[in-house]
């Protein structure tokens, strides 16, 4: 677990130290050609990691509660509303993460 989250920390850090020089605009220096929008790539990645991350969350939340319907059925009631709570909670940060990238739109 540790390794696959230091994998994806270095990711992370990686694009995030490159994005800013993909930001630039290199357009005129290139003799006027029309220069590729590198700061549209900074909304997709911010969804992106959201989505996957959610994704993640939600994952494992439900897995935990089928382990724990599995393991006391009578508790079915409460171990649901908890869950769909949690999954909203959790579906919530991602929209909150479409809006900022939204913002992010060039």
């Amino acid at each position: 677990m540790s390794r696959r989250f230091a994998t994806l920390a270095i990711i992370f850090v990686a694009l995030a130290v490159a994005a800013p020089a993909m930001a630039q605009d290199h357009g005129e220096a290139a003799g006027g050609n029309a220069a590729i929008p590198w700061g549209m790539f900074a909304p997709a990645l911010a969804i992106g990691l959201a989505a996957f991350g959610g994704s993640l969350g939600q994952g494992k939340g439900l897995a935990a509660a089928c382990e724990a319907i599995g393991r006391n059925p009578g508790a079915v009631g409460p171990i649901r509303i908890t869950m769909i709570i949690g999954l909203a909670l959790i579906e919530s940060l991602v929209i909150y993460a479409l809006v900022i990238a939204f913002l992010l739109l060039p």
